[in-house]
């Protein structure tokens, strides 16, 4: 059975579609360790409901966060670690040492890289009248956004598309993404 770390800074979206394709025995994991960076983020709130071994780890609680992340992975046997809106760029002994992977609210290697997230995204892709976007699931290396695709789906955008609507429909596939990523990882 696959050990998974979700590394999340407020929602942590992915924990939820990960944690049912659990439940319903479609991915052979489990999920050991939630992480967030966040003292309000609704993720460990999440985590706690759902009695899942969390921890808020940032500057104001450990001298080295990255060390911290990187001893509980360790401590914990953490065989893969997904990134679910995790905003803080991860070390190099992370990403060196362990399986990370990250989903990405853009056809890569269209709009990423620093600063790429969110609603960011959303208004740069109807800013430039984009026909189609989607979701990409990528493996993680030291630069943002750069690491191999695993997957990636895509939608098209409407005649009416806002950013908020994008972001809307990219967040639902990005739920069934996330899933086939980790179904291809695990095989």
């Amino acid at each position: 059975m696959t050990k998974i770390a979700i590394l999340a800074s407020h929602n942590g979206s992915n924990l939820d579609p990960i944690y049912e394709a659990i439940q319903e025995n479609k991915l052979d994991a489990a999920i050991s360790l939630v992480i967030s960076n966040n003292t309000d983020a609704n993720v460990l709130k999440k985590a706690q409901k759902l009695a899942l071994k969390n921890h808020l780890i940032n500057a104001k609680t450990v001298n080295d966060p990255d060390q911290s992340i990187y001893d509980l992975c360790s401590e914990n046997e953490i065989d893969m670690i997904v990134l679910s809106g995790y905003m803080k760029k991860l070390s190099s002994a992370l990403t060196r040492d362990f399986n990370i992977i990250n989903s990405h609210p853009s056809l890569l290697p269209k709009y990423g890289g620093s600063g790429m997230y969110g609603r960011f995204v959303h208004e740069a892709v109807i800013a430039n009248s984009e026909t189609k976007s989607g979701v990409s699931i990528h493996f993680v290396n030291e630069e943002y956004d750069e690491g191999k695709i695993i997957l990636q789906k895509e939608l098209l955008l409407t005649k009416d598309e806002t950013p908020i609507s994008l972001e809307a429909r990219v967040k639902e596939l990005e739920k069934q993404a996330i899933v086939e990523a980790l179904e291809t990882c695990l095989r």
